[in-house]
């Protein structure tokens, strides 16, 4: 194998059963005789949403202090490159043409899943790159997640939401006991969700972990007289006076939206948690802040009409971007350009963001786990979408085109529904 194109065909036919599928039983052995282990800070990351901004926010804010990070997130956008993130610079081909390689060498003749797979190599590029930190995203879940096969020095659990019910459970109670398997007895867990189910909180007793909950353990406020500021606190009673610990006048972040500062406020509190392994001073918090970036993520793009892009593919992730959407300015018309996939919750979504839609613009997308048009059609007669409102493209360019042409200067066009739908327009 000579080419990053040709392994990534090679590893996505080498297993003949499910696309996915849980458990560390494979992965195990291999990361052993890879001896990858990290000798430095782990930061893990699960969450129905906002843990790949949360990741963000900790490499961003790492690397301003000066610490040499490595960041590994999924899926990408436009190229896989962008899953293995060593100090900001994308992994080249060659490295993980080498990477792959030493997988190979390593794993004998277990078939591994693509995500078993590619989560190897960026471990052992992690591990050859000699970092300060890793900041890992968990991939679906946590308890059987390859990514689980690390023990986080401090686990972060950003949301609990309902999707990938046929893997995780029918319910948040179940879904937030697998998230909870990435906890570890003795180590820091921080819990970003405000509303967190009662098995979480039994879960984190049973890992014997240190839980921090915001609201409760941690925090953020906005600044009435300087609305371009905000605050954060946290619990600590070597803090003195009333034990609390502040981080003053910090600013808004780069990425858009309300809710980033809820997950602002859980990449510090992570942080705050290893300050004694990984000292940030208020100057890097701030220039990280300011510097990061994550695409796709309520993304607003230069120019008019203003367009949205979003990868938001859950009603969880809907219901923040009809908040975000709200919080903008006035718009005369907002089209939507509109696709998702057949294993999600499609009216669920479109429940959630509708009242910030005047125009749809629907197309299926490629693939067995594309959702074609009858589907999309009969989810938004489902919620009462009237059919003048409605418009049929073939493919998420031409819908998008379409979107574009009719649109005025002063009207919004929001991009959402999948992370292919996001990455047919932002590669236009």
């Amino acid at each position: 194998m000579t080419t990053l194109a040709d392994w990534l065909a090679r590893i996505s036919a080498i297993r003949s059963g499910p696309e996915i599928e849980m458990g560390l039983e494979r992965i195990r052995p291999i990361y052993e005789r890879m001896k990858v282990a990290p000798a430095c800070p782990v930061i893990l990351v699960a969450g129905t949403n906002g843990k790949g901004s949360v990741c963000a926010y900790l490499d961003a804010i790492l690397r301003a202090a000066g610490f040499r990070v490595g960041r590994y997130t999924s899926p990408h956008i436009h190229r896989f490159n962008e899953r293995v993130v060593i100090n900001g610079a994308e992994a080249s081909d060659q490295a993980l043409v080498a990477a792959f390689d030493a997988v190979e060498a390593a794993r004998g003749d277990v078939a591994l899943t693509f995500f078993e797979y590619t989560t190897l190599a960026a471990f052992h590029l992690f591990a050859a790159a000699k970092l300060d930190a890793w900041v890992v995203e968990v991939g679906l879940g946590g308890r059987l997640d390859a990514t689980n096969i690390l023990d986080a020095d401090c686990a972060v659990i950003t949301s609990i939401g309902v999707d990938h019910t046929e893997f995780l459970g029918e319910t948040r109670e179940l879904i937030a006991i697998e998230k909870a398997g990435i906890l570890r007895r003795g180590r820091h867990a921080v819990i970003a969700e405000p509303d967190p189910p009662v098995t979480l909180t039994h879960s984190m007793n049973g890992h014997g972990a240190h839980g921090h909950y915001i609201g409760r353990d941690f925090g953020w406020h906005r600044i009435a007289e300087a609305p371009q500021q905000w605050g954060f606190w946290i619990r600590d009673p070597a803090a003195g006076g009333d034990g609390v610990a502040h981080r003053h006048g910090l600013p808004i972040p780069a990425l858009r939206g309300s809710y980033q500062l809820g997950n602002a406020a859980a990449a510090l509190a992570a942080l705050h948690c290893l300050r004694d392994r990984l000292p940030v001073a208020q100057g890097a918090v701030k220039q990280g802040l300011l510097e990061v970036e994550w695409p796709g993520r309520f993304q607003v793009l230069p120019g008019r009409p203003v367009t949205v892009l979003d990868v938001g593919h859950n009603a969880h992730a809907a219901i923040a971007l009809e908040r975000a959407l709200a919080d903008m300015a006035y718009f005369p018309v907002t089209y939507a350009v509109f696709a998702m996939l057949r294993d999600k919750d499609i009216a669920a979504v479109i429940d959630a963001v509708k009242r910030r839609i005047d125009e749809w613009h629907i197309a299926p997308l490629p693939g067995p786990r594309g959702a074609d048009l009858p589907l999309l059609l009969a989810a938004l007669a489902e919620n009462g979408i009237p059919d003048r409102q409605i418009h049929r493209h073939t493919d998420v360019t031409t819908a998008y085109a379409a979107a574009r042409k009719l649109a005025a200067e002063a009207d919004r066009i929001v991009v959402f529904g999948s992370f292919l739908t996001v990455a047919q327009v932002s590669g236009a």
